[in-house]
């Protein structure tokens, strides 16, 4: 499926012109420099730390989302293998063992080969994991919910148990802070499960504090404390990004059969349908049902009321209809601060929506047998494919063939001479995504400088807010630092420029359609360093 909609040319390691040439956005570009910038930096304590990346306002590779348990793997053996992006890889190995483990899943209510097949590409070709694979590379990783629903369903107790949940919570840190909440929900639903039949209290106090601890840990290596404030991040606040309760019927992007309703306006509408085939096979289940139900499912209450919790952060406290908010009420101030670091709250209909598909399978396989689901399963698999035709289109128009590197958008001869005289640049004023970041921050990596132009997942807003201030009092009064060339974005510091400059020293120049300030560019010797323009140091 990973190759039929996004192509295999994004294997290669070597290859990230796919990447950075901007059809996507600048969320690839993000999670290329992260990655760039931290693996040629030395090592720090905690390892995700990514000093070169942002200066003052650097974090860690864990808010450039370049996937941490990755980014460190790959750092650890750069001197044995260069790696230029793996993204690609991890886009088909999430592919992979999103059908792997629901094989497995599905394993559990029917033994039928056809049935178990069928159903596990149902599970791959879901809106909601291709959209993300489109794009939003680490959370791509629905394997980790399927892991998840998979501890919850089998049976199991003792310290093996533990040492199961434990190293997948430790790798949901380590991979997107919005699967973790997911992953220790269901984690908390089994452990209350095993509670509640009473398999030995002593071992279940032991994984309550052993399962947070690895998930701590985890956070922790990957740079995730270095942040104290700005964990809410720009734009929407929680409950401006929610789940509509129409969204598993509306296709948005995705459907080609069922007509458009009305949604709210945000980034995450559409991708909450399922797909046709879902949809009837969840019809089909249901009519399955009333004629021969499941037993059991009363017992398993902690799951659903895990499963329930999620759908209500989901759906946020303005609940909306069709795009128009029916209801809501306000959150206490403290509690909206720390809720507006999950704002895209959409996504916690994930774990339902699999755990659905799963009961689905189970209540049709129980009520025809498993040979008979199967076929009905593979007519599905037919139906779904049709039904989601626009939404493969808008995908394989995201990674088009092209050159494997993408060329610098800073061409002009000036800014290769430059990076043999300087060490670090600068945009100013600073922010996230200030102006000129994305061209400057690949220069700076391509050409092996350090940079504070960044895009950073969360960002804090006292540290920019001191660096422009600093900054600003440079600029003016010409007290530049030594070995940086400084991009000016905006006129206020064009004209602070012009004032602190010296021009028998300092060059103020427009390049590529930037404006640059050159300190001590007319003196003879260089000012920090000097590297071979286009190799990294």
């Amino acid at each position: 499926m990973a190759w039929y909609v996004f192509g295999g040319h994004i294997l290669p390691p070597s290859h990230t012109g796919w990447m950075l040439r901007g059809t996507l956005g600048p969320d690839p570009v993000q999670y290329w420099l992260g990655y760039t910038f931290f693996k040629h930096a030395p090592w720090t304590w905690p390892p995700g730390l990514n000093p070169a990346w942002g200066l003052e306002v650097s974090s860690s590779i864990f808010y450039a989302d370049s996937i941490p348990l990755l980014a460190i793997f790959f750092k650890a053996i750069s001197g044995l293998a260069e790696v230029s992006q793996y993204w690609g890889l991890w886009i088909f190995a999430c592919a992979g063992l999103q059908g792997a483990l629901a094989w497995r899943l599905i394993g559990q209510v029917t033994r039928d080969p056809l049935a178990r097949l069928a159903g596990a590409v149902l599970f791959i070709m879901q809106p909601a994991l291709l959209t993300r694979m489109g794009g939003h590379f680490a959370l791509s990783a629905h394997f980790l919910l399927l892991a998840g629903l998979w501890l919850c369903i089998v049976p199991g107790t003792g310290w093996r148990r533990t040492a199961a949940w434990a190293p997948l919570v430790a790798a949901t840190a380590m991979i997107h802070s919005y699967l973790l909440p997911m992953v220790l929900g269901l984690w908390a639903a089994d452990w209350l499960a095993r509670g509640v039949a009473r398999h030995g209290w002593r071992g279940l106090a032991a994984e309550a504090l052993a399962v947070p601890v690895a998930g701590l840990a985890a956070l922790w290596a990957a740079g995730f404390f270095v942040l104290t404030s700005g964990f809410g991040g720009q734009g929407a606040r929680y409950g401006q990004m929610q789940m509509d309760l129409l969204a598993p019927f509306d296709p948005g992007p995705w459907g080609a059969i069922l007509p458009d309703l009305p949604g709210p306006l945000h980034a995450e509408v559409g991708a909450s349908y399922p797909g046709l085939g879902i949809l009837a096979l969840l019809l089909l289940s249901g009519i399955a049902w009333l004629w021969r139900p499941l037993r059991g499912i009363a017992a398993r209450w902690p799951l659903l009321l895990a499963l329930g919790v999620m759908l209500a952060v989901a759906i946020s406290h303005h609940v909306s209809i069709g795009g128009r908010e029916v209801g809501w009420f306000e959150l206490p101030p403290r509690l909206a601060d720390l809720a507006a670091a999950l704002r895209a709250s959409e996504r916690f209909l994930w774990p339902l929506g699999y755990a659905l598909l799963l009961a689905g399978i189970a209540a049709l396989a129980h009520a025809i047998g498993g040979r008979r689901a199967g076929v009905v399963l593979a007519l599905l698999v037919g139906l779904q494919f049709i039904d989601l035709q626009p939404g493969f289109t808008n995908t394989t128009r995201y990674f088009p063939q092209g050159p494997a590197v993408a060329p610098l958008r800073l061409t002009d001869p000036f800014w290769a001479k430059a990076a043999a005289r300087y060490t670090r640049i600068r945009v100013v004023p600073n922010g996230n995504q200030a102006k000129h970041w994305e061209e400057v921050a690949v220069y700076a990596a391509t050409l092996g400088l350090e940079t504070d132009a960044v895009y950073l997942a969360r960002i804090d807003p006292g540290r920019v807010a001191a660096l422009n201030a600093d900054m600003a009092e440079r600029l003016a009064s010409g007290r530049h630092e030594p070995g940086t060339l400084y991009v000016l974005g905006d006129d206020a510091s064009l004209a602070r420029a012009r004032r602190g400059a010296a021009p028998e020293r300092d060059a103020l120049l427009r390049r590529d359609g930037v404006w640059v300030l050159a300190p001590g560019w007319w003196l003879s010797r260089p000012l920090g360093p000097v590297a071979a323009a286009g190799t990294p140091r």
